[in-house]
């Protein structure tokens, strides 16, 4: 354990220097191409702002207007059959749609019921287990200038519900 620990403090310096080192070695302005790529991604981020600003609205209207605890007391009756907890609901549908204010809900349950509960360490490892399918899907495909997505949302939502079954499987079995 302690050479994974040793491993992970150096693997950042050693990717950077060896980008540099190589860089030097074919006698590339490594500078040049650097800024030239910070510009190129300063033009994608002001691209995919207005996207960004809709997500958040959205989440922010979904959360205030008590829609996600209207959503999980509807389906509570399906997915207590399953021993799913319903208060997890509004964290895995917010979370396809933004980390960082499922990480907030996150935090809203692990105040509530406690980081060491069964709802707290479901909870985390659904968050590790599930993706952000509608802004990852937003940003790339706006960015790559797709129109057709095809399989994508379908694939993403059945990975997310094999994401949150495994997690429950796994917190059911090791806790």
């Amino acid at each position: 354990m302690k050479i994974i620990i040793y491993l992970s403090d150096y693997i950042i310096p050693f990717v950077f220097f060896y980008i540099v080192g190589f860089g030097l070695l074919m006698k590339v302005n490594i500078y040049d191409d650097f800024v030239d790529g910070a510009k190129d991604g300063f033009k994608v981020v002001l691209n995919i702002l207005p996207t960004l600003v809709g997500l958040m609205v959205a989440i922010g209207i979904l959360r205030a207007s008590g829609a996600l605890d209207m959503l999980s007391k509807i389906i509570e009756p399906i997915i207590s059959y399953f021993h799913f907890p319903s208060e997890l609901v509004p964290l895995i549908t917010i979370k396809m749609f933004s980390s960082s204010a499922a990480t907030s809900l996150l935090l809203d349950i692990f105040k509530e019921y406690g980081p060491d509960s069964y709802l707290g360490r479901l909870a985390s490892i659904i968050m590790s287990c599930t993706e952000t399918i509608f802004y990852t899907m937003s940003v790339y495909f706006m960015t790559a200038k797709i129109k057709k997505t095809r399989y994508t949302l379908v694939g993403a939502l059945v990975a997310t519900f094999a994401g949150v079954v495994a997690s429950t499987i796994i917190v059911s079995i090791v806790f």
